[in-house]
């Protein structure tokens, strides 16, 4: 029976490991539209002209005659649209600028044979000047230490579970969980720790947004570190799919809109808090080293690294991909804002403005000090670059911006491969 359990795992994991290839970059199509920049970085100076040609192949080759839709203007926000233009030879060319620092992007879509196909390239002028539109909010730093001390009024009430069936020869995986700033309310994960004896640096993974199962990054864990992915929704990681996915559509369905108009209910609060929480759940650790951290994610989970590591003066070492929640104001000052787009098509309500103030991550980003990686592509279509640039941009502490200009929200193998790798030898060299 421990054996036939242990080969489901094993299935399920497999399939999982295929679905995250899918997502995490776009399958390869039939019809290919291809639109360039005439830089080959992508960036231009303010007022330069950006040139984009644009070219719809099949196997290589124009399509001829071929109708296409397309959008341009800054991004998120396109000031031409137009439906239905035939290009005789599969071939065309679009110019932009912008006047001030942001993102100008070019927007095709291609019909052929009733099915659409779709390409981009967005230009950067100046993207290192880009500030942002968010106010830092007076009392922040008290606010957030405040709510950081009462929380670390509550034992944290450790529950480590082995889960056999997915240790390796190398590496011990438990489901955990932890009290977090309130009674009842806990955070749950993977944690994975060598089976070797000895003290270990850790990492911590924090989660892109929605609602999910976890299984632990034991691959990390297997070359000399302890690793915790954890979840934010208070519930264990390890249940059946299809709890989660009617929790989705339940009660947690757009969980980032939930009392954002008060800061001491938002429900972003249990989640940042609960990130703290986490590195002091590896404090207790006895495998731990008990000096050298590190956080990690994308999306949200590049939110939440900075948001982690603006917080947390443990933090030694960060890397985030394409952080989220950044400049929600964006939108009201005429640009492009973050995930989740709070304002895009509709005008804030009374108080919320200034509570997500308190949640922006760039106002966390303005109190990083410790060593960061950040990597992302012009091409995002989730996480605008003109809202993580707003993030980036007022971090004083060392920093390294890796662009893979052409990836959306998805990451290339090799992207994702470097920023381990990073991470690791941060953490080895130590």
């Amino acid at each position: 029976m421990k054996t036939k359990i242990s080969r489901l795992f094993l299935q399920l994991m497999l399939l999982a490991g295929i679905s995250i290839s899918v997502m995490s970059q776009p399958a390869i199509s039939l019809i290919k539209v291809i639109v360039s920049p005439d830089h080959k970085d992508w960036t231009y100076k303010v007022n330069e002209t950006a040139r984009f040609s644009v070219q719809v192949l099949k196997y290589g080759n124009p399509v001829e005659n071929v109708t296409i839709d397309y959008e341009t203007g800054p991004e998120t926000l396109p000031d031409i649209k137009k439906e239905g233009v035939v290009l005789k030879n599969g071939k065309t060319e679009f110019s932009g600028t912008m006047k001030v620092p942001g993102f100008y992007r070019v927007r095709v879509w291609a019909v052929v044979d009733g099915k659409k196909y779709e390409g981009l390239a967005t230009a950067g002028f100046e993207p290192e000047k880009i500030q942002p539109t968010v106010k830092d909010p007076d009392d922040f730093d008290s606010f957030w230490s405040n709510e950081i001390t009462e929380a670390r009024k509550i034992n944290l009430d450790p529950i480590i579970t082995l889960l056999p069936e997915r240790c390796t020869s190398e590496t011990n995986v438990y489901h955990i969980s932890f009290q977090n700033n309130s009674w009842g309310s806990r955070i749950y994960g993977i944690l994975a720790i060598p089976k070797e004896p000895g003290k270990y640096p850790a990492i911590l993974r924090v989660p892109g947004a929605g609602i999910r199962p976890y299984y632990g990054d034991i691959r990390l864990a297997s070359q000399g570190f302890i690793t915790l992915e954890i979840g934010i929704h208070g519930i264990p990681v390890n249940l059946d799919p299809q709890v989660y996915s009617n929790l989705n559509g339940g009660a947690l369905a757009g969980y980032n809109t939930i009392r954002m108009n008060d800061r001491n209910t938002h429900y972003y609060k249990r989640v940042y808090l609960g990130c703290v929480r986490a590195v002091d759940f590896i404090y207790t650790l006895p495998e731990f080293n008990g000096t050298d951290v590190a956080v990690t994610g994308g999306s949200q989970g590049g939110a939440l690294t900075i948001v982690t590591a603006g917080l947390d003066k443990r933090i030694k070492y960060m890397a985030s991909m394409y952080p989220a929640l950044c400049d929600h104001s964006g939108y009201l000052n005429k640009r492009a804002g973050g995930w989740p787009h709070y304002f895009r098509n509709t005008e804030p309500k009374p108080r919320e403005v200034e509570t997500l103030g308190y949640y922006d991550v760039v106002n966390f980003a303005r109190r990083v000090t410790v060593t960061g990686y950040y990597t992302w592509g012009f091409n995002d279509l989730t996480c605008p670059p003109t809202s993580m640039y707003s993030a980036y941009n007022v971090i004083n502490a060392p920093k390294e911006l890796y662009l893979f200009q052409e990836t959306g929200h998805w990451t290339f193998p090799e992207q994702t491969e470097a920023l381990n790798n990073w991470l690791v030898k941060k953490l080895k060299d130590q």
